[in-house]
Parts: structure tokens; sequence; C-alpha cells
């Protein structure tokens, strides 16, 4: 008993000093085995450039100030520039109340629709107030030009109290983020009631219309602001002139119907100038669709500025194009060509088509003295291939240049459906042999013959020294073999290559239809496997000289005679006794075989008489026994000859007869 307690005391014991010896590790551990602990720097601590730069400002941004840089600022960012929370106007708006910026408005500035409060304030700290980049006016023309506020004579209240005297910074109930209504805003300020203000407006209730039909807001060229452009009885503050005496029960109604009222003062056979092509707002008297009748900050009056006023009725000429007409797009505008009353032409203009084009377009005009011109162009119809007004392509064109052509051309559209197109005209591009107006060579071709396509095929058109050129090349006749245009053969020629080729070269054709044996690519209409049809270093342009273009085709005939004894006729010259195109002979010989072969061995020779065992040489066929080309054997006999031939035993076979 005693000895079970005395070990279960020790176990116990034990327990208790693993547990102390554990406990006290892990208070006196290693230092990488204690947890790591951070304390956060501020921004401004690394940042004191950045901070310099703001702080002396007189108006700093609530997180500036307070170096509450995360209240905008992710803490985490990326170079050059930390993160921010939101984007865009969104971040703003977290403290600044959509509601109470008026973004319900109808009206709401550009700028906050477009989510750039940047554009206006600065989001760190300003020298201005509300964090503004700039103080008054300065700060809106960042974006409106000031040279339109200040002009001779400026509004004094822009002067005075700048642009919010009238407009609201952020939205607005009214047009133009105005504070009120236009012509309340402006009687705020200039009492209706005054001596001086009812003598200038000659006693007219002018509280009861727009004071901007009359006056620039801002600024003008003109006195009492008046708009650049203001209409004489306006200047003149002889309201009377249009309109019944102040005192009648409708001072603002017009003492005429339209154009009729005009026409009092301006002469309308002036306006028309013998025109009888009548605008239609001028035929029909509705002057006042272009003109202002009071005033306006366009030249004659005019509601609106340059080609803008066209284009709310012409509006089909005012789609975007990437090529504008320069006569539209500078100087006069839709002027440059449209009389704004009437015309003699059709459509306005100002003169004929063409007269009117050569206008500006001198250079093209020298063209009518071309040889040959293109139709469309001799007759002045400009418009036929281009648009006047613009067009997404190059030379304003009406369409894609082969659409154009093809619009006149449309036989020839059909014609260029096949195998083989030209690069120019697969493109659609018509301009890189032919000249659209005119020019001194036929079909209205940039240069003559071989001239022209040269331009594209230079390197082919180099003389090759020493060499021969294939006739209709070396005279620059292209097209005695090509088509400029489309073929159904290769290499784009006009017809089949051995209708072609037989075209000049007769004697081969005729040849054809008397020969035994034909050469294989004469039959097949093939004579470029051996010639070259533009120039060749050979004679009779031949692409190789002699075996070596043979054994181009006959490459097991090449190889025997690599690796075997050649014939030498057969390793110099296979025209010695073949022939190229045709022959009477069979395998393309040019005799028979035993003339061909006595021609080099002399069959009247005893030694030849004597190998040949007497046999008479007219009756002989040489290659039945010798082979024509090439063999192991020093004598040409073939591989496998008959055991009685070996021997030189013929008469087991043949009657031996006697010379």
């Amino acid at each position: 008993m005693p000895t079970i307690l005395c070990k279960r005391t020790l176990v116990f014991l034990g327990l208790i000093l693993t547990l102390a010896g554990a406990a006290f590790l892990s208070s006196h551990g290693p230092s990488w085995a204690q947890e790591r602990k951070f304390e956060r720097k501020g921004c401004l601590d690394c940042h004191k450039k950045f901070s310099e730069k703001y702080l002396s400002l007189k108006n700093l941004h609530p997180g500036m100030k307070e170096g509450k840089c995360e209240d905008c600022h992710l803490r985490h960012g990326i170079v050059p520039k930390l993160l921010v929370k939101k984007d865009g106007n969104e971040l703003c708006y977290s403290c600044h109340s959509k509601d109470k910026i008026g973004l319900n408005q109808p009206k709401v500035h550009t700028v906050l629709k477009t989510g750039k409060c940047t554009s206006c304030h600065n989001p760190h700290g300003s020298q201005g107030s509300h964090l503004l980049k700039a103080e008054g006016p300065e700060a809106c023309y960042q974006c409106h030009k000031k040279e339109a506020y200040q002009q001779k004579v400026s509004h004094a209240v822009i002067q005075k109290d700048g642009c919010r005297a009238c407009h609201r910074p952020h939205s607005s109930g009214e047009p133009d983020l105005l504070v009120k209504a236009k012509t309340p805003l402006c009687l705020s300020c200039h009492d209706p009631g005054k001596g001086p203000f009812r003598k200038a407006h000659g006693s007219y209730p002018v509280e009861n219309s727009s004071c901007t039909g009359c006056h620039d807001p801002h600024s003008s060229s003109q006195k009492m602001l008046l708009k650049a452009s203001a209409h004489n009885p306006v200047v003149e503050k002889s309201c009377d002139a249009c309109h019944p005496p102040p005192d009648s029960k409708a001072p603002f109604a017009a003492t005429g119907k339209g154009g009729t009222l005009c026409s009092q003062c301006h002469d309308e056979s002036k306006l028309k100038a013998g025109g009888t092509v009548l605008h239609a707002p001028f035929g029909g008297g509705e002057c006042l669709s272009c003109h202002d009748p009071h005033a306006s900050r366009n030249p004659n009056l005019l509601s609106r500025k340059g080609n803008g006023l066209c284009l709310e009725c012409h509006v089909d000429q005012g789609k975007p194009v990437s090529k504008g007409h320069a006569a539209v797009t500078k100087g006069k505008g839709c002027l440059s060509c449209h009389m704004p009353h009437a015309a003699r032409n059709k459509g306005l203009l100002a003169a004929k088509d063409a007269d009117l084009c050569y206008s500006c377009h001198e250079k093209v005009k020298t063209s009518r003295k071309a040889k040959t011109q293109h139709e469309p162009f001799s007759k002045g119809e400009c418009s036929s291939c281009h648009n006047p007004h613009g067009s997404d392509l190059p030379a304003i064109l009406k369409s894609r240049e082969d659409k154009v052509c093809y619009a006149c051309h449309a036989d020839a559209e059909a014609g260029f459906v096949k195998k083989q197109i030209h690069k120019p005209v697969l493109s659609g591009s018509c301009s890189p042999c032919h000249i659209a107006h005119g020019t001194e060579e036929k079909k209205l071709l940039r240069k003559a013959g071989a001239s022209l396509c040269a331009d594209c095929h230079g390197e082919l058109m180099k003389e090759v020294a020493g060499g021969a050129s294939h006739e209709p090349f070396k005279g620059g006749e292209c097209l005695t073999c090509h088509d400029a245009h489309a073929s159904n053969f290769g290499g784009m020629i006009v017809a089949k290559q051995d209708k072609v080729c037989f075209e000049c070269h007769s004697e081969v054709k005729d040849g054809l239809k008397g020969g035994k044996s034909r050469h294989s690519p004469v039959s097949t209409g093939e004579c470029t496997k051996c010639h070259s049809p533009h120039k060749a270093k050979l004679n009779k342009l031949m692409l190789a000289q002699g075996p070596d273009l043979c054994l181009t085709c006959h490459k097991d005939l090449k190889e025997k005679m690599q690796k075997e004894k050649a014939h030498s006729p057969a390793a110099r010259d296979c025209l010695r006794c073949h022939g190229p195109h045709f022959t009477g002979q069979g395998t393309l010989l040019v005799k028979p075989v035993q003339t061909l072969c006595a021609e080099c061995h002399n069959v009247k020779d005893a030694s030849f008489g004597k190998a040949h065992l007497g046999i008479d040489p007219a009756a002989m066929n040489c290659i039945s026994c010798h082979t024509p080309h090439a063999s192991k054997d020093p004598k040409f006999f073939k591989e496998k000859v008959h055991a009685p031939f070996a021997g030189r035993s013929c008469e087991d076979c043949h009657l031996a007869g006697k010379r």
C-alpha cells in the first residue's frame, strides 16, 4: 500500500512540473515566438512635402486639416497615388448630400453630371472659398472661354459679384442654372417703372418680354449690351417700325405678315439677285426660320451660328463623317457653295456644278484639256462620284471606289468575278491604274503600257544583262498576254497558256498536228515549264541550261545518270537527239534511231562491223541492245540481256545472212 501511494505521488509531481515548464517556456520563449504588433503612423509623417503644399492655404478640406486622410483614401493604395474609397463624385456624396447640392433639380451643372467635382474644387485645399480652384469668374473660365465675357461693354453685375450673381454653381430649376427665370432676374436690378428704362425701350412694356432677345447678358461690343448683330429698328429704338404703338392692346404684335413685313425694308429683288430657285423658308415668307427679328450674336441676325442653322432642317447632311468637305467645315461653311435666299441653279448652288467646284479645285480644272476625259467629269457632273458635303471615304467619294465605278460600269463588275483577280481590283481600288478625271492615255490610264505596270512590278521590269526578253514583254505590251482586271487562268493571262502562246508561235501549233510524239508540257499547254514568259539569262527564254532543265522533270533519269556512266550526248545536250516540242519519231527523237546514232558512230568502220558481227547497220535498232542515256556497262549494254546475246551467239535465234 505505501508503495502504491509513493508511485502515484511521483506521477502527480511529474505532471505538475511538466505544466509549470510549459508555462515558463511560453512566457520566456524566444522573441520570434511572440506575436508582432504595429503602431500606425499618420500619412503626413511621410508625406511632408504634400502637407507643406496645402497646410499653408487659407481653406482646407476637413479631412486634410485634421489629418484624416483615410476619410477619403484607402490606407494601402498603389503608386503613384492612393486609391480613393469610391469613384468620382460618389466619394464627395458620402458627406455632401445629393439633395443639398440639388441633383434632383431639372438642370444640373455638366461637370456634376459627368462626375467631376474636382473640375472646380480642389479636394485638399485652396486659397478660394468652398475649396474652389480659382476665385470668382476665374473659376468658371476654366471651362467657359473668357473672351465671350470680356468684350468692350461688360455687364456690371459680373464685374461686381461674378457669375454667381445670376447663376447657381450646381443646379437649378431654370435653364442655364439661373437663380430665377430670365426676365424676373433682370428686373431684380433693372426697375421697369423708372424713366430711363422706359425711355431706353421706347415706352414699350418690355418687362413682359425676354430681355435676352436683344441684350447679351454677359458682354458685348455694342452699347447697352445689345448683341453684336442688332436689327436697325432696335438700335434706333424704333420698335414701331414693326410693332404697333406701345400703348396699343397688343404692342408686340407684328404690323405685317412674315416676309411681307420684312420686304418693306429689305428689297426682295436684291435678295433674289435674279435667282429663280428659292430657299423654301424665303419663298414661304418665313424669314424668322433663319433670322432673329431683334438681335443675335451671329452675323446677319442669324438665329444660330454657321452650319448649325442649316442642319436644323437638313439633318442628313449633318451626319458625322470622318472626311468633311473643306468648303463645309471651314470658312463660310454651307454658304461656300449655296445661296441663302435664291439662286439660278438647282440646290441653291452659287454656280453650276463643275464651275462651283473649280472655284476651289483649280488643278482639277486643268484636266479639262486632257485627251481622254472621264464622261461625268467632261459633263461637269462632279456629284456623280463625290459627296459634296462629306464622306467616310477618301476624296469624299459617295461609296467605296470600285462601287462608284460599278455604278456606271456594271458590265465590268460582272466580268471581274473570276478565279484570279488583280490586287487593285480585289481591294476595290481602280485609281492605282486609272485617273478619275482626265489623262493623255487611253482608258484613263495613268501611264502608257508597261510603265504603268512597272509602278508595282518594278523588279520584274529590270533587264537581264546579256539575256533574252519575250518580244511582247520587251515592247511593253503586257496586255498581249495578261488581263488587266481578272482571269480564270494562272498569272492573270487572257486564255489557257498554250492558246496565248500559239497566237504568236503558230509554227509550234501547226507542227503538233502532224507530230508523232509530243512533249508532255506542250500537250498539256504548260509552256512555262520550260520557258520564262518575260525574260531569262538564256536564249529562247529557257529556264535552265540543257540537261539541267530536262532533268527537273525526268528525275529518275537524273538519278541514273548520277550513279552510272552517262552517254556523252545525254550529259551535254538533250536536244542533240530529242526535239523540245514534237517530232515525227517516237520518244521525241529528231531522227530514226539508227540514223541518229550513225551521226557519231561510224557504221562503215571495220571495228564497228566486227563488234556487231557484220550485221547490216540499216537493219539494226540500236536501243534494242544499248541504253541511250546511262548504264553500268562501259558499252552501254542493257542491264538484263538474253543468254545467247551475252555469248554473242545471234545465230541461235536469228537467221544469219551475208552482206
